[in-house]
């Protein structure tokens, strides 16, 4: 019996389903296919499926999380394609969570909540140098 998962991937909902294709590939997605209600959206290994999906309720109530390597460059990224002010989105400040990531936050233009972050070191976990020989 083979009960190894190969992946997961979220239907994101959107209530302007053309504005959102277009936001995502503002942010550095590709759209390898679409039809007129759902498209696959990928970064490197990462994808998710965007839905033709206008329930307000449930749009506002929707979270992603994509974990980055560098959460600096990313933020950098979003802002140098000028992603609030093309699409009217709101883009938080990364800052360092006490649950050892540093993240911000980004709505698209349904409303999904993104939360972009990557992993910092705790404060428990010391960098041990290794021995000389090993």
């Amino acid at each position: 019996m083979n009960l190894t998962a190969v992946e997961v991937k979220p239907f994101v909902p959107a209530s302007n389903f053309e504005r959102a294709k277009e936001f995502y590939l503002a942010a550095g997605f590709e759209v390898p296919w679409s039809s007129e209600d759902l498209a696959y959206v990928r970064h490197g290994q990462t994808a998710f499926l965007l839905q033709a999906f206008d329930q307000p309720a449930f749009v506002q109530s929707f979270q992603m999380h994509l974990l980055v390597e560098n959460v600096d460059d990313w933020h950098s990224h979003l802002k140098a394609m000028g992603i609030e002010e093309r699409f009217g989105v709101r883009m938080g400040e990364p800052q360092d969570q006490p649950w050892a990531m540093r993240d911000f936050t980004l709505f698209d233009p349904s409303g999904v909540l993104w939360r972009i972050a990557q992993n910092l070191p705790r404060p428990d976990e010391q960098l041990v140098p290794a021995s000389v020989g090993e």
